[in-house]
């Protein structure tokens, strides 16, 4: 499945706020507004981890990042393999817990 963006993205590199993406799913036509929360590139592919933003979740989505021209297209990972080294990344990145009083 994939998916038409209309990124709401700041051109400024040094944001303050997460942007957010319109995310239309092709298939229903239903649009869904998502924060990007990290972005991660893993054997040669960008992926993003997105929320949504209207709900106050410890869920996110990870989605492979294609760009046609100017346009970003964000697509559903069907490869199992592929998909959890993206969601190993992403877990590492929001989940790792730091042990201070392991020195």
């Amino acid at each position: 499945m994939s998916y038409n963006v209309d990124n709401n993205e700041n051109e400024q590199e040094d944001f303050e706020e997460a942007p957010v993406f319109t995310l239309t799913d092709e298939e229903t036509g239903e649009e869904m507004d998502f924060v990007l929360l990290a972005r991660g590139e893993i054997d040669d592919n960008l992926y993003y981890a997105l929320e949504p933003a209207d709900e106050d979740s410890d869920e996110y989505v990870i989605l492979r990042v294609k760009e046609d021209g100017e346009d970003i297209i964000l697509e559903s990972i069907d490869d199992d393999d592929e998909f959890d080294k993206a969601e190993d990344f992403f877990n590492d990145l929001f989940f790792n817990e730091v042990d201070y009083d392991e020195e």
